[in-house]
């Protein structure tokens, strides 16, 4: 668990520093850092990017309604969604909508272009709604570990 925090926290941690701040030796904690990859339970290491430095000013939420909740209809969507860079998060979820996407774009003309030309033109889908982010209070990356 605490080899999970402390990477979460900084995945650049040396192997060294990590041994240290767990009090184990550094073989047998790249060994447990390497279980817990093998396991699963760490996918991936990522950099965290600053997306307005980058040029991507405006992120949204976009609620999908299907026309349909057939296997091969919510499959032929998500096969297509995923297709679409921008899109960098796709939820099946439940309640009024059917999936919750997090879209990123340049600014809102690439946004609408974004939607116009490649989301809308998703036939499976029946309706949407957007909802742009204004600002950001909170977006921790750091899972709390039970």
């Amino acid at each position: 668990r605490k080899i999970l925090q402390i990477l979460q926290e900084n995945a650049k941690i040396t192997n060294a520093q990590l041994s240290k701040d767990i009090g184990l030796s550094p073989a047998p904690t790249l060994e447990r850092v390497k279980k817990l990859e093998n396991l699963g339970l760490i996918k991936s290491y990522h950099a965290v990017l600053d997306t307005t430095k980058v040029g991507l000013g405006v992120t949204t939420f976009v609620q999908v309604f299907l026309q349909s909740h057939k296997k091969s209809v919510l499959d032929a969507f998500v096969d297509k969604i995923s297709k679409i860079d921008n899109v960098i998060e796709c939820h099946h979820i439940t309640g009024s909508c059917d999936f919750l996407l997090k879209v990123i774009a340049a600014d809102i003309q690439s946004y609408q272009k974004l939607i116009l030309e490649q989301i809308s033109e998703i036939e499976e889908i029946s309706n949407m709604q957007s909802m742009v982010i204004l600002s950001t209070f909170k977006d921790k990356k750091v899972l709390p570990i039970p």
